[in-house]
């Protein structure tokens, strides 16, 4: 968390999303928030600690990795939500388009039309008076790049591309000295790049930024889909969601028996382990999928389990159960059945069956198969020489495919490779290992080189 003193700003970071949400005080305890999150945890506690009541809440477009908090907002605080008129949404708001101010009380908002990451895309340029303070970029301009232009299908790709490269030299064309405030960051599937600050100026993107360094649109719109990469899957889902509202929350998890867990398992319930890899190996529930529960849970979950079917939670003690709940809910995951009540050790005490998966150091794999499921850009900076690749985000659809041999799973660190063993075993695979690591302590343990490129 971020505080911009001289305006008032605080800069929200959701690390495992990638995205930042601000919160502007307006004076006499209003407040405007840009792009907040269905978990409003972060803002609640920020707008308290100061004192403020959320007045506004603005939209810069139709999110497709998280769920909106505008609609909670409207609800709990009576908040109005500013959008574009164009995003057709179908709850209460403040239709938006090109060129419209909205008064703030002293500050103002002026509305820039910036198509690309979506259609309907918008910018909100903070006035004081005539000057510009800052303005929130969204998808638009993000630091270091421009966020992916493929989220409507392949059909619009390329023509949103050519209105990226239309928005950001418009944003371009601002004030040096103007604030640049993205929602898209470091960590984001909505293609920022890796390490890059969270907020910048305009002069400080024209002398870095490589996408404003090209002229020609042609080659912009080649840079641009050459750098897209793969998302997941429930992006396709979250923006209609956002165009209806989403729900209003009810952050409770009822506790469930082992007999009740047994009972929806027949039911086609699944089963989500989100303890650490260590507890998932030793022992756990058949057919469970391991989600360790840490800052990118949600975008995981939204990648692995499937959205229509009801989830049944189990945690340790110490995990934060409202934390669970908070990161399902804001990518649209609300089909949480509850959680086993007194978890693993009930289950055991209950006489039930588990499995167990061996969980390994770089100097036990042996001569067993090796599938990294790391995403391309890191299998590529280097891998182990025999290593195999696949996706963690396509292990489900590919399991009946892959050899049926003893595997050593790996990623970076091994909560993922714990998520591809788990798919693998609901897909009927056995002899399954999870590396301890990645390929960088396997590397030091062994003395070997890692190998690049595919």
């Amino acid at each position: 968390m971020q505080y911009t003193a001289d305006i008032g700003l605080t800069t929200m970071v959701d690390e495992g999303l990638g995205n930042s949400c601000y919160l502007l005080d307006l004076g006499d305890s209003a407040a405007l928030v840009v792009d907040a999150p269905r978990d409003l945890r972060a803002v609640r506690v920020e707008a308290q600690r100061r004192g403020l009541r959320v007045r506004f809440a603005a939209d810069t477009h139709l999110h497709a990795d998280f769920l909106t908090g505008a609609t909670q907002l409207a609800h709990d605080e009576r908040a109005e939500v500013l959008a574009s008129a164009a995003g057709l949404r179908g709850f209460a708001h403040r239709g938006l388009v090109d060129g419209a101010e909205i008064d703030l009380g002293g500050l103002s908002l002026r509305v820039l039309a910036t198509p690309g990451h979506t259609d309907e895309h918008l910018s909100f340029l903070l006035l004081d008076g005539s000057t510009p303070v800052g303005v929130f970029s969204g998808g638009s301009l993000i630091v270091g790049s421009a966020a992916r232009t493929d989220l409507l299908g392949d059909a619009c790709t390329e023509e949103l591309a050519r209105a990226q490269y239309a928005s950001l030299r418009r944003l371009a064309a601002l004030p040096e000295h103007t604030a640049l405030w993205p929602t898209h960051g470091a960590g984001s599937f909505c293609s920022a790049p890796p390490g890059a600050d969270r907020t910048s100026t305009i002069g400080q993107q024209l002398a870095t930024n490589p996408l404003l360094r090209v002229d020609d649109e042609d080659e912009f719109v080649r840079a641009v889909l050459g750098s897209l990469g793969s998302y997941p899957p429930y992006f396709l889902r979250l923006g209609e969601i956002n165009r209806r509202g989403p729900a209003i929350l009810d952050t409770r998890l009822a506790s469930l028996s082992v007999a009740e867990v047994r009972g929806l398992q027949s039911s086609g319930a699944i089963v989500v382990d989100v303890r650490p890899v260590t507890g998932y190996t030793a022992a756990h529930i058949p057919a469970a999928l391991s989600i360790p529960l840490r800052a990118q849970f949600a975008t995981w979950l939204g990648w692995l389990a499937p959205p229509e079917a009801p989830l049944v939670i189990v945690r340790n003690d110490d995990q934060d159960v409202e934390e669970i709940v908070w990161q399902a809910a804001k990518i649209g995951y609300d089909q949480l059945a509850g959680e086993l009540a007194g978890g693993m050790d009930a289950w055991i005490a209950a006489g039930r069956p588990i499995s167990t998966t061996e969980l390994v150091t770089p100097d036990r794999i042996g001569d067993r198969r090796v599938l990294d499921i790391r995403q391309l850009p890191e299998f590529t900076s280097g891998h182990l020489p025999a290593a195999d690749h696949l996706e963690l985000g396509a292990v489900a659809e590919s399991a009946d495919q892959l050899p049926a041999e003893p595997t050593v799973v790996m990623c970076g660190h091994g909560e993922r490779a714990a998520g591809a063993a788990s798919l693998l075993e609901r897909a009927g695979h056995r002899d399954l290992a999870v590396l301890a690591g990645g390929p960088d302590d396997w590397a030091r343990t062994t003395g070997r080189d890692l190998h690049t490129g595919r």
